[in-house]
């Protein structure tokens, strides 16, 4: 690489990681997830508003083509979302309320993912697919869609709002896990099928074998084994160097994943997962450290990535951003409310949980992110699925936030939930 084409990556990546850092820290002023202002960033550098100036179009071009640096930090980054996704799963889900999570987690994700799956056959269009997607894929990525709520996102605005240790948080991060948890293996299954259509049935099962066992083994076997490990005299690394030794575990089940020909987007979310385990809280620290370095430049400068593969204008279809926003919307919510019903729940309460969990933030970006990638989508659907995601958060954020300035309970009856939600409007008032 020359010295004129280094400059040109460092003056690209500052940009990104400037402007993704202001524009989050405003939206996060603005009471909204710092995501949006990120991915505003990229849209901002992007074909739609400076990418449209010859000389700034031709700086970032020149960066995408002539060097893999700005790939290998979108994927990294990715990579460490995930990572740091897959460890929240591990510390936020609790057994407590078993009985109403099941009965969300079911209706209010099951009846979206069965109800789209089923309706993908006259929903899918040509419009909606990329260079390697079929019909199954296709389907598969559209019941995922509808269907899945954002952990990182939703635990990012409980923590802004003072809510993170409610009843209401724990319910809907409780839902959440188990949510994501089986919709990954479904994206997986999805990414393992695209483009396998000129292959023979036996071939393309064994693919599919391969993925499914690589994941079940990843959130049951592999990370017992990862457990001894952590436990082991022999492990120097874990004693000196706790994030080095989690950063080794998270290249490992990458490389790993690679060998199998699985997505390496799940191994990270299953080495984030396994190098975490409740009773013994090793990387506490470890893992802080690499979550600060990571939501300080990856992590962002990933989401104005995102933004800035956003074709507002040829990739772009309002009708189906609207159709596709609308009917998930009221499937995903509909679904919640009947699920909060059979738990017990009415009134405030199903709304609160309806407008919560239909939030996608991160994982309906990784979703179109992944999908994306692999050739399964087109641009159009791929940009429908971030603005949906984008949306959803912004519409969950305002309306939790609306909620508590009101003084309205979030559920009812407990005390805990009370209390939580009074101190939290006193420090909103403080402030």
């Amino acid at each position: 690489m020359s010295n004129s084409e280094l400059t040109s990556l460092i003056v690209v990546m500052l940009l990104l990681a400037g402007l993704a850092q202001i524009l989050g820290l405003v939206f996060v002023r603005l009471r909204q997830p710092k995501v949006i202002g990120e991915i505003l960033a990229g849209i901002i550098l992007g074909p739609a508003l400076l990418g449209r100036i010859p000389a700034f179009c031709s700086l970032v071009s020149r960066v995408e083509h002539q060097s893999g640096v700005l790939d290998f930090v979108y994927w990294l980054g990715l990579l460490l979302l995930m990572f740091l996704s897959g460890s929240e799963t591990q510390q936020l889900f609790t057994r407590e309320e078993r009985r109403e999570v099941g009965w969300l987690a079911i209706v209010g994700s099951g009846i979206p993912f069965v109800l789209a799956l089923g309706a993908g056959s006259w929903l899918i269009r040509p419009s909606l697919s990329g260079p390697n997607g079929n019909r199954a894929s296709l389907m598969i990525i559209l019941a995922v869609g509808v269907a899945v709520t954002s952990v990182p996102v939703v635990s990012k605005i409980f923590s802004d709002l003072k809510i993170l240790h409610t009843r209401f948080a724990r319910l809907v991060l409780g839902v959440a896990v188990l949510e994501d948890i089986v919709l990954w293996l479904a994206l997986a299954v999805a990414t393992a099928m695209a483009g396998k259509g000129a292959l023979d049935p036996r071939k393309m099962g064994w693919h599919l074998a391969e993925t499914t066992g690589f994941f079940v083994a990843g959130l049951t076997i592999v990370p017992r084994m990862v457990k001894r490990l952590n436990k082991a005299r022999f492990n120097v690394l874990v004693q000196q160097s706790p994030a080095g030794y989690a950063m080794a575990v998270l290249l490992a089940y990458c490389a790993v994943a690679g060998a199998l020909d699985v997505s390496l987007v799940f191994a990270a979310f299953l080495a984030g997962f396994a190098v975490v385990h409740k009773k013994r809280r090793l990387f506490a620290d470890a893992l802080d450290a690499i979550g600060k370095v990571s939501f300080a430049f990856f992590i962002p400068v990933y989401f104005a990535i995102v933004g800035l593969k956003l074709d507002l204008i040829r990739g772009f279809s309002l009708g189906m951003m609207l159709a596709f926003l609308l009917g998930s919307c009221a499937v995903k919510m509909l679904s919640v409310g009947l699920g909060g019903r059979l738990a017990g729940f009415s009134g405030l309460d199903l709304v609160n949980l309806a407008m919560t969990t239909n939030a996608r933030g991160g994982p309906g970006i990784v979703l179109a992110s992944v999908a994306f990638d692999a050739g399964i989508i087109s641009s159009k659907f791929y940009s429908t699925l971030v603005l949906a995601a984008v949306l959803t958060s912004q519409f969950a954020g305002a309306w939790l936030e609306y909620v508590l300035r009101r003084g309205w309970p979030l559920l009812l009856p407990k005390l805990g939930d009370r209390e939580a939600t009074a101190l939290a409007q006193e420090d909103r008032r403080a402030a």
